[in-house]
């Protein structure tokens, strides 16, 4: 069980994974901030975790806007939500892109590096004074297994990954004496609005998928994961009860890169 006044901070919280690992600290407990560009989808998030019974509050913010961000600190302190400060801050804020390479130009790569790598980063800095004055201060990167095994054409979504993880083990040195454990989780396929593609199927339902992941064994629990499976990893991670680890990366892929 979590300590009733432990707060977090959860961006992309209107969807997908950060929705869900919102929900699940709130059910533990924890008041959460639900940070979303879109102000409905963080309005929904925080929203249901109330009915739920849980303590959430919404607030739209697109983390690539500098001026935004540095007012997030202050938006913090100023909330009437139970505890006082952070205590934790989940990183899963993120814009995908398949631009083959050969098309790919330094507006698409600034498009997607200001969102995953630069503006969480940002908002990473701007809230280390509040994780700092934590007793149990966590920082979470939600990475992926693409930060550092490769697919065709995602070089700004896998450079911008991988930066995750260079910067959690960065973080990681950084805050240890203050006493900020500062991780990464590294999902492979999850069920999620991302994975879209453009007639609005899924890439789960594609003759590619079923024949080489599901029928061959590339992937060995042969599906992907519901964020709800991911949210269980996070919540580990973001515990006041997980002391010794920090720098690390889980992964929660299913055993896709288990095997060859």
């Amino acid at each position: 069980m979590f300590i009733p006044s432990r707060r977090a901070l959860v961006t992309g919280a209107g969807s997908g994974i950060g929705r869900a690992i919102a929900a699940r600290l709130c059910a533990e407990g924890t008041a959460v901030f639900c940070v979303d560009r879109d102000p409905d989808g963080a309005a929904r998030t925080a929203e249901d975790a109330r009915r739920a019974g849980g303590r959430a509050e919404a607030l739209p913010l697109d983390i690539a806007d500098d001026a935004a961000v540095d007012g997030l600190a202050s938006a913090v302190t100023a909330s009437g939500l139970p505890g006082a400060g952070l205590d934790v801050l989940v990183n899963c804020a993120a814009v995908s892109d398949t631009t083959p390479t050969a098309e790919l130009g330094p507006r698409d790569l600034r498009r997607v590096l200001d969102v995953n790598l630069v503006g969480t980063l940002a908002v990473t800095l701007a809230l280390l004074p509040l994780l700092r004055a934590s007793d149990s201060g966590r920082i979470l990167m939600v990475s992926s297994i693409q930060g550092f095994a490769a697919t065709t054409d995602t070089l700004a979504y896998a450079a911008s990954k991988g930066g995750l993880i260079a910067a959690t083990r960065a973080l990681a040195a950084d805050l240890a004496d203050d006493g900020v454990l500062v991780n990464a989780l590294a999902p492979g396929f999850v069920d999620t609005p991302m994975a879209r593609l453009p007639d609005g199927t899924t890439e789960y339902e594609t003759d590619l998928f079923r024949d080489v992941y599901v029928r061959h064994g590339k992937l060995p629990l042969r599906r992907p994961a519901q964020p709800e499976e991911i949210a269980e990893a996070a919540l580990f991670l973001c515990s006041p009860r997980t002391t010794y680890l920090t720098g690390s990366v889980l992964t929660a892929d299913g055993g896709l890169t288990a095997v060859f």
